[in-house]
């Protein structure tokens, strides 16, 4: 099974080939594509790329078929880089 670092990074490569979807996250995060390199180093960035499919059930679904991740790989990622695992156990 991939990390969620691993997931991020399938994630990235995947948006790198649809630059719609590209536009769409660098306009929402607020990052320009020339500090991409950089940001990938950062755990925030990583959460937020899957973030950003989780946020949308069809994008997530494009990438799991494009990819063949499965579905809920994505969200045990997603729950590791965001801490949401750690908070339903409280």
């Amino acid at each position: 099974m991939k990390s969620a670092d691993e997931i991020a990074i399938d994630i990235l490569s995947w948006l790198a080939g649809e630059p719609d979807l590209l536009s769409r996250f660098l306009a929402l995060t607020g990052t320009d594509p020339s500090s991409l390199r950089n940001a990938i180093g950062e755990p925030g960035f990583m959460g937020g790329l899957i973030a950003f499919l989780m946020d949308h059930e069809p994008t997530l679904i494009a990438f799991c078929e494009a990819t063949g991740t499965a579905p809920q790989d994505v969200v045990r990622a997603h729950e590791k880089l965001s801490g949401a695992a750690d908070l339903q156990d409280s």
